[in-house]
């Protein structure tokens, strides 16, 4: 799910998959991705509206079977991050009370364009208690790590014992971050 167009964030080189069109311009892109966490394969279907306002009717069906949804924003674009509030909004009306939910702020690598400062992003994602980072889907940075983070979340949720002490998907993605060899840009 994105909150601009353009901002679809897979590199694993698999071929898009159509849905169905509902109408002659309606157009989702879904691909499968794995991702190994802890040894065990993670099977993410991932569907991609391009964030386009036009689909969001559309998406309310997606969100009632969504387990986990990346919301991205770009950077330079203004609106795309206005947004993701009206994305939000849906997203709690719609989606599974557990829902993971997790906002990115795409085009980290266009720093020089940007019009949405990295400390909005994160002052959004935690007013609605979400975890945050920029991301880059050009470059890839980041881009690991935001599946990664919830690949995780949803194998831990998938297995947990009532005495296995509880996995934090923002505590996670924060100290990720902060290794200079996993996702770093720079």
């Amino acid at each position: 799910m994105t909150g601009t167009p353009g901002a679809a964030a897979t590199r694993d080189g698999e071929g898009p998959e159509r849905s169905p069109p509902c109408s002659p311009s309606y157009d989702l892109t879904g691909k499968n991705k794995v991702v190994t966490v802890d040894g065990v394969k993670v099977k993410l279907q991932i569907w991609d509206t391009a964030g386009q306002e036009r689909f969001r009717s559309v998406t309310h069906a997606y969100y009632r079977d969504a387990q986990a949804l990346l919301l991205l924003y770009d950077i330079t674009n203004k609106s795309s991050f206005d947004n993701i509030r009206a994305w939000l909004t849906e997203i709690h009306e719609y989606a599974q009370r557990d829902v993971v939910i997790m906002l990115l702020g795409n085009k980290a690598d266009v720093s020089s364009e940007r019009v949405i400062r990295s400390e909005e992003g994160e002052m959004l994602a935690r007013e609605y208690g979400v975890p945050f980072m920029e991301t880059s889907a050009k470059t890839g940075m980041n881009v690991e790590l935001a599946f990664l983070a919830i690949a995780k979340e949803l194998k831990y949720r998938a297995g947990r014992q009532a005495d296995e002490p509880s996995f934090q998907i923002r505590d996670y993605v924060e100290s990720q971050k902060k290794r200079p060899s996993c996702c770093s840009f720079f």
